[in-house]
């Protein structure tokens, strides 16, 4: 992917950056000049990521549940880099396909734990700090900023959908944390923003049947998923100094299947 926003100089920390969408973003933050450690539970997967997108990211495992573990890696990121630039909200499961009738309480609770608790803590850890580091003089704006935030919602989150009660509900409550969290930084040079893709071509993707796809295909007017580099190029924009006056907006990628 060609750069087309200039992000020399910038540190992002990409949530879930062990796969595929992970990885996508984090390659469109590189190819922009920047520098990104990936945050993962999956060890292994971490490094086979961090191989492939070669010396400009680099690699920490944080269990994004767990509160201590995510405050402590959050100083280590900051002690390590100096600031933190860009945080991008991504890890997430999908859990079980099924009506709630038949859904199972702590897969309901896991999903949840992960999309939203998990965000919600690393949002916490890493926009305490972000707010307490001076901001980047701007070329393209007069009003320096502190940072970025963006969080990978999804037009499920907007719309629900059936037999995915917990994964709908999750990403309406980032929605809401995504508005929340803007409100409260709007004045300290901080944007956070969200994203409600349609689904990608992703590991997530492949765990959903034939008769699944086929049924999310239907509800998408372009008949097809979004790419993950259609995806990285929205995050790339929103993570950019050309976003300074869009917080809290919520940006659907949805091939025409938002109906609000």
């Amino acid at each position: 992917m060609s750069a087309r926003y200039d992000l020399s100089g910038r540190l992002a920390i990409v949530t879930g950056g062990a796969g595929g969408l992970g990885r996508g973003i984090a390659g469109a933050f590189i190819d922009a000049g920047a520098r990104v450690e990936l945050w993962d539970a999956n060890a292994s997967a971490l490094a086979d990521s961090a191989a492939a997108l070669g010396p400009h990211a680099t690699t920490r495992t944080v269990d994004i549940t767990d509160a201590a573990a995510v405050e402590q890696a959050a100083d280590a990121a900051f002690t390590t880099h100096g600031r933190v630039d860009i945080l991008v909200n991504n890890a997430g499961v999908l859990g079980e396909v099924k009506p709630i009738w038949e859904t199972s309480p702590e897969n309901f609770q896991r999903v949840l734990q992960v999309n939203l608790f998990g965000s919600y803590l690393v949002t916490r850890a890493v926009v305490g700090r972000m707010r307490d580091q001076a901001p980047r003089p701007s070329k393209l704006t007069p009003h320096p900023l502190r940072g970025h935030v963006v969080n990978i919602a999804s037009i499920q989150g907007k719309e629900g959908m059936a037999r995915a009660a917990a994964y709908s509900a999750s990403k309406a409550g980032l929605i809401a944390l995504t508005k929340s969290v803007a409100k409260e930084t709007a004045q300290d040079g901080i944007i956070v923003t969200a994203i409600t893709p349609a689904a990608a071509e992703t590991a997530m993707a492949k765990e959903i049947s034939a008769e699944r796809r086929a049924d999310i295909l239907g509800r998408i007017p372009m008949g097809r998923f979004v790419e993950v580099e259609e995806v990285a190029r929205m995050v790339l924009w929103l993570s950019s100094d050309e976003c300074s006056f869009s917080t809290g907006g919520i940006f659907d990628l949805s091939g025409g299947r938002a109906t609000y």
